[in-house]
């Protein structure tokens, strides 16, 4: 008996690093598989069917089940056909995880529309629109009477939720999705579904070379920061029982660290019924440049 036994999930980006080994564990644990992933390179580029296709090999040879998809997830038809094969081929749809993504990192002044654009549709719009139709069919099955546990887990990362100077676009569009889990959470409960969201730590191709992340070859590559450490804790939150939604987790190696969202931590008060002044704001604001921030950052200490 696995954790995961007749639930169905759909997993984007699920070719290789991270997404490949959510796609592998949920397999072994006995959930139906929709591999979904484009095979592009780690900039968008190009297109290669392998990728999913191998990882539904490996999964089927090991007695799993399992189908690869290569819709694009960031247009609005893609991410319907997606879920639509999921619920054709298998009957229903339990868990999504979002979790393609790409990279196009520049500094501000050297970042062209292109390059903020695509990476905001692949990322942002390419975990809203798979949500968007899953829940579209969620709400049809509550409504006609069909309850049952439905979990969405996305993919956020530390540099949308404590910044990375270069990625301007990859930071906005993960925060925009850490706000985006939360919302859904509150809006899909009605329907049976939680929603959560990790912000993962591993070495992966989109991550190599970044600041604080090991050189490819040292142990750390097969040791915290190897992909298969994040999967186990997506695959509890996909499971039937799991009471957790509308967080945000920070999952690296062993540890699994929730993150708290943005909250007020300092004020300053007009006298009553007085608008602020200016010059009164020159006096009374500077401090704010002052007030610290503790963003207890787990890849910087």
């Amino acid at each position: 008996m696995g954790t995961l036994d007749g639930r169905v999930a759909v997993v984007t980006g699920a070719g290789r690093g991270i997404g490949r080994e959510h796609a592998l564990l949920f397999a072994a644990e006995g959930a139906k598989v929709v591999v979904n992933d484009l095979g592009g390179a780690s900039d968008g580029t190009g297109g290669d069917r392998t990728p999913a296709q191998d990882v539904v090999a490996e999964i089927r040879d090991s007695g799993g089940d399992a189908l690869a998809n290569h819709d694009d997830v960031a247009t609005w038809s893609g991410a319907h056909s997606l879920i639509r094969t999921a619920i054709e081929q298998f009957g229903d749809l339990h868990v999504l995880v979002n979790n393609a993504g790409i990279l196009r990192d520049r500094t501000v002044v050297n970042m062209t529309e292109a390059e903020f654009d695509d990476v905001i549709r692949v990322h942002l719009k390419g975990h809203f629109a798979p949500l968007r139709h899953a829940a579209a069919y969620w709400r049809d099955q509550a409504k006609s009477g069909v309850v049952t546990d439905r979990s969405v887990i996305n993919t956020s990362s530390t540099s949308g939720l404590f910044g990375q100077p270069g990625q301007t676009n990859y930071g906005a569009a993960k925060s925009g999705i850490a706000m985006m889990t939360m919302i859904a959470a509150e809006e899909l409960a009605r329907y049976g579904v939680r929603v959560n969201a990790i912000a993962p730590a591993a070495l992966t191709r989109l991550t190599a070379g970044l600041p604080g992340v090991p050189d490819p070859g040292s142990s750390d590559a097969v040791g915290a920061m190897d992909p298969a450490n994040v999967a186990p804790f997506v695959a509890y939150l996909a499971t039937a029982d799991s009471p957790i939604t509308g967080r945000v987790f920070f999952v690296m190696g062993g540890s699994v660290q929730l993150f708290q969202p943005w909250s007020i931590i300092d004020r300053i008060d007009a006298p009553s019924g007085e608008r602020w002044t200016v010059t009164d704001l020159q006096t009374k604001a500077a401090h704010f440049a002052e007030v610290p921030f503790e963003l207890n950052h787990p890849m910087r200490g």
